[in-house]
Order: structure tokens, then C-alpha cells, then sequence
């Protein structure tokens, strides 16, 4: 399980990849949905996960037919995820994951799609985050264009002084995959069970999880 060139920097998406959020994001849309008649399942989240709040949010409530707003879609959700944030779990093997690059002494960057006040509560009970340099989110006021476009990468690594080609991406998204790519970037990709693989086919590796990699066989 070898890259093809040795990293100097890894950046990590956050849901999904270090926190196990994504079934809290699922609750929340599900039960938005239910007085509908309508169910969020996996064919439909692959298509939103990753990708700008809005953006998903309009194609989700276009695609089942469901008479809400994008406006009072989202703002039902992050009144629901703000309750379920605080209970988030880290992704297994993730703390320990870090914790070792961190000995080795390899700067870090989160990379996440998240606002900045939704990154706050979701790692408030996670000091082990700490552990990173850079933390770039979706409202950040020098990005443009979140994923599947490679800005937020590009500026992570900007951020962390770090040329994008000697930068290795954590990411679970088909659409965070794609970003990375397109940022010039090498890419680790660990996609939930329910996302076909070959969506995530444009990565370097693919994995099931952190017991499958480990920082000096990847370079580190």
C-alpha cells in the first residue's frame, strides 16, 4: 500500500472521515422528511455528501418533490444538528491516526465544508484536535467554491505553507475526492459501506478505515 510520492502534509475532511457525524446529518434531514412521506437514504445522500449545503440541499428537495424552501430546509436541519452535534463520536482509529502524525511531527489540516460555528460544537468535546495547524471551513471568506472544486485544499495547503503536489488528502466523498484530484493532490479515500467504490475510483487508495493505513507505509 505504497503512494506514489512520499507526503510531506495531510489534510483531512471532517464528517465522516475523523468524526462519525454523518448519521446525525442523515437523522436530521430524515426526520425533516418524514411528514412528507419521504425517505433520505444512501442513493440519494452520495449525491449531496460533501458538496455545498445549498447546492445539495436544492437538488435533494427537487429530486423527492418535497414543498419546502432551501432556506427553511437548511434552517430546520442546523436547529436539529445543533441538538445532535454535541453526542458526535470520533471515526474509529482516528485520534490514534492523528496522534501518531503528530509525533512524527506532520502538519495537519482539517478541510471541511462545515461552517465554523457547527465545527465548534461538533469538536468541543474532542481535544485531540488540537493536534492541527490549520483548520479551513465552508464560510471561510477566501474561498469561493467548496467541493468537488479544489479550493478549500488548495487554501488549506496554502495556509500550511505546503506545495498541493507533497499534500495527501483523508477524504470519505465522492465529491471530496474529485476536489482533491483536481487540486493536484494524492488521495486517501475511505467511503462509508453504502458508497459504491467505484464512485471513489479517482483516489490513490481506498480503504475501509484507519486500521488499514498506517503513516510509515504511506511515507510519513
Amino acid at each position: 500500500m505504497k503512494l506514489a510520492r512520499r507526503p510531506t502534509h495531510v489534510l483531512f475532511d471532517l464528517d465522516g472521515v475523523l468524526l462519525d457525524s454523518e448519521p446525525l446529518y442523515t437523522q436530521a434531514a430524515q426526520e425533516i422528511l418524514d411528514p412528507y412521506g419521504k425517505t433520505f437514504d444512501w442513493s440519494l445522500k452520495v449525491e449531496t455528501i460533501g458538496r455545498d449545503a445549498r447546492d445539495g440541499a436544492a437538488w435533494l428537495l427537487d429530486k423527492l418533490e418535497v414543498p419546502l424552501g432551501v432556506g427553511e430546509y437548511l434552517e430546520r436541519r442546523e436547529r436539529r444538528l445543533r441538538e445532535l452535534f454535541p453526542r458526535v463520536k470520533p471515526v474509529a482509529g482516528g485520534p490514534e491516526f492523528v496522534a501518531a502524525l503528530a509525533r512524527r511531527g506532520v502538519p495537519m489540516a482539517v478541510a471541511t465544508s462545515s461552517h465554523r460555528a457547527q465545527y465548534v460544537v461538533k469538536i468541543a468535546s474532542h481535544p485531540w484536535f488540537g493536534a492541527f495547524q490549520v483548520v479551513v471551513c465552508g464560510d471561510d471568506p477566501e474561498l469561493e467554491r467548496l467541493k468537488p472544486a479544489p479550493d478549500i485544499f488548495l487554501l488549506a495547503a496554502a495556509r500550511l505553507g505546503a506545495p498541493p503536489r507533497d499534500c495527501l488528502v483523508v477524504e470519505d466523498s465522492p465529491a471530496g475526492v474529485e476536489a482533491a484530484r483536481a487540486a493536484g493532490m494524492q488521495v486517501v479515500a475511505m467511503p462509508d459501506p453504502h458508497v459504491d467504490r467505484d464512485r471513489v475510483a479517482g483516489a490513490d487508495l481506498v480503504v475501509a478505515g484507519f486500521g488499514e493505513i498506517e503513516p510509515g507505509a504511506l511515507g510519513l
